[in-house]
């Protein structure tokens, strides 16, 4: 997977880390410090961050992992293994891993709710945020539209047992297949791409790699019920500061993710924050327009605050 990114003077390199008591796979490029962990979302693996490990790496020393569950990792069995704490501590535990007190953080999707709650519960760990589509949950819940609600179905659909694995599985994963290429800007993944992320779902361990990522949804269903009340209750609070200088990538044709739910991030800073936003864009962002991307986190990353 990924041979074709080894033609650079900096080959990645893959590698595992016993953190706690799962071993996380990742794949690693530049050397030195700062050390910046990309941290990928659903339905994907390392392999979501192919264009910045190539960008980031020539300048720090990137890190890309499986998180737990995906691809190469580990899979844990039980629903408790696969909550947002849990995640939270793989992170931190990776961080200490690679020999460093704190680390840039990169997050899309569900690796960006990860970092957000990273940099809220631990931000003595944290060196710079990048959050990518996803806001601070504290945000998503003030912004909580019936519109957003109907756009998050699947992942109440993906609460249901068994039923989630047997139609995304079905026909080689033909509905994920399909909704990578209706959702993204044309040409953004290839056939090769695709078979990556197919064969990374495919991987098992005890415990199935779909069956794990569908687990990230299903242990933290705690989220989608505060957001049915934030919604019913007309909850509007924004608790949770974040107090390490912040970067919100937001392309504005996210299908999962509504322009309206990430208004508002700002508020929620107590540090340096940069926005930008990619109006051509859409839910998978560091793949659709990784030149935009990719100048934005280097700019970001560059500046002393």
């Amino acid at each position: 997977m990924g041979d074709e990114l080894k033609g650079s003077k900096r080959p990645l390199r893959h590698g595992y880390a016993q953190v706690g008591r799962v071993r996380l796979h990742y794949v690693e490029r530049g050397e030195g410090e700062p050390l910046v962990l990309l941290l990928h979302g659903f339905p994907e693996c390392w392999y979501s961050w192919r264009y910045q490990l190539l960008a980031l790496g020539e300048r720090y020393r990137v890190v890309a992992p499986d998180l737990r569950g995906y691809n190469l990792s580990d899979k844990p069995k039980g629903l408790g293994e696969y909550r947002l704490a849990a995640l939270v501590e793989d992170v931190v535990g990776l961080i200490r891993h690679f020999g460093v007190e704190r680390a840039g953080l990169v997050g899309h999707d569900w690796g960006a709710a990860i970092a957000w709650a990273v940099a809220q519960s631990c931000p003595e760990a944290v060196w710079k945020l990048a959050a990518l589509q996803v806001p601070p949950l504290a945000v998503w819940l003030k912004n909580m539209s019936w519109a957003q609600a109907l756009s998050s179905w699947y992942a109440f659909f993906f609460q249901l047992p068994y039923l989630p694995e047997l139609l995304i599985g079905a026909g080689d994963f033909a509905l994920l297949e399909s909704l990578f290429k209706r959702t993204a800007r044309r040409g953004t993944f290839t056939d090769e791409d695709l078979a990556c992320y197919k064969l990374a779902l495919r991987q098992a361990n005890g415990l199935s790699a779909l069956t794990a990522a569908l687990n990230y949804y299903r242990a933290n269903r705690a989220i989608l019920w505060a957001s049915l009340v934030a919604l019913l209750r007309g909850v509007k609070t924004a608790a949770g500061r974040v107090r390490v200088p912040t970067l919100f990538i937001y392309g504005e044709r996210d299908f999962a993710i509504l322009p309206q739910t990430v208004a508002g991030v700002r508020d929620l800073i107590d540090a340096p924050y940069m926005e930008v936003r990619l109006p051509t864009t859409g839910h998978w962002v560091q793949q659709e327009s990784p030149i935009e991307v990719n100048d934005a986190l280097l700019r970001f990353l560059e500046m002393s605050f």
